[in-house]
């Protein structure tokens, strides 16, 4: 008994730097940044169909729109905790501090994104034509958020 009680306080103690509060910040940085690769993973075989680079595929090009858009309808609330933009956490982020001293401005952005895969997921397999006529407000959604919100990389 004492053995199992020894052996559960000990995973106790070095469990708890897992919760601290740094460590959770970082591990919202990474949730984001990741759900950021699946947007570009996702737009990327979207744009590259319509820049003509890529052939188009209806199938695949349905998919990764339904990809976007799940991705975009995510509750990412978690992933944006205070303290976690580029100035509190540098060189682990490019999310400036005014996402949140301009709340709700990007949940305003985050919105206009859901509505632009919302219909990029309504005609992206309908033929090449439609898919393009969608790019331009995902693209322009995208950007609202990150020439607002997201540092340079200069």
């Amino acid at each position: 008994m004492k053995i199992i009680l020894a052996t559960t306080a000990t995973a106790l103690v070095l469990s708890a730097g897992l919760f601290s509060p740094a460590v959770a910040n970082e591990a919202a940085i990474k949730a984001r940044q990741s759900l950021m690769q699946l947007y570009a993973f996702n737009l990327g075989q979207l744009g590259a169909m319509a820049k003509g680079t890529m052939e188009y595929n209806a199938e695949s090009a349905q998919a990764a729109a339904d990809n976007l858009l799940a991705a975009a309808s995510m509750n990412q609330m978690a992933m944006w905790p205070e303290g976690t933009d580029n100035a509190a956490m540098p060189g682990k982020t490019a999310a400036l501090p005014e996402i949140w001293s301009t709340y709700p401005k990007i949940a305003e952005n985050g919105q206009a994104l859901v509505a632009a895969a919302e219909n990029m997921a309504s005609v992206a397999g309908n033929d090449l034509d439609s898919l393009r006529g969608a790019m331009g407000d995902v693209g322009k959604s995208c950007g609202g958020c990150h020439k607002s919100f997201r540092a340079s990389d200069d």
